[in-house]
C-alpha cells in the first residue's frame, strides 16, 4: 500500500468514527485526490449516493450518479471497483489516480452517513451483482 493510500485510510477512519469531517481532513483529501475529490463532494451534496443493502446478509453495493446527472448511474465498491469509464482508464490502465470520483463520493457519503439507503433481498442483490 502506498503512503498516499495509508494517509487516506487514516483520514477515512477518523471521518467514519466521528460521522463528521473537519476542514483539515477535507484539505488532506483534496491534496490526495484533487479534482476527483471536488467532484465527489458535489455528488454527495446533491445526495447522489445510494447504498443498496441485501437482507438479511447486510452485504452492500453503492449506486452513484454521474456528475452531469443525465441518468448516468454507476455501481461501485468504494475501496476496489467502479463501473465507470474513468475507473478503468485513469485508475486501472494509466494508474494516474488512486480512485475515481464515484468511489470517493460513495466513501464520503458512507463515512458521513448521508447515503440514501435501499434494502433489497439477498437474491435481488445477487442478481444485481451478476449483471455487472
Amino acid at each position: 500500500m502506498s503512503v498516499s493510500s495509508r494517509v487516506a485510510e487514516s483520514v477515512w477512519g477518523s471521518i467514519e468514527s466521528t460521522g463528521s469531517v473537519t476542514d483539515e481532513q477535507l484539505s488532506i483529501l483534496h491534496f490526495l485526490f484533487g479534482k476527483n475529490f471536488e467532484r465527489a463532494t458535489r455528488i454527495v451534496d446533491q445526495r447522489g449516493v445510494k447504498k443498496i443493502s441485501g437482507e438479511p446478509s447486510g452485504r452492500s453495493i453503492f449506486q452513484v450518479v454521474g456528475e452531469s446527472r443525465r441518468k448516468e448511474e454507476y455501481f461501485c465498491f468504494p475501496e476496489s471497483y467502479c463501473a465507470c469509464y474513468s475507473f478503468f482508464y485513469d485508475v486501472v490502465n494509466r494508474a494516474e489516480q488512486l480512485c475515481c470520483k464515484h468511489q470517493l463520493a460513495a466513501r464520503l457519503a458512507a463515512s458521513l452517513r448521508s447515503c440514501r439507503e435501499v434494502k433489497i433481498s439477498d437474491e435481488q442483490l445477487a442478481f444485481l451483482l451478476s449483471e455487472l
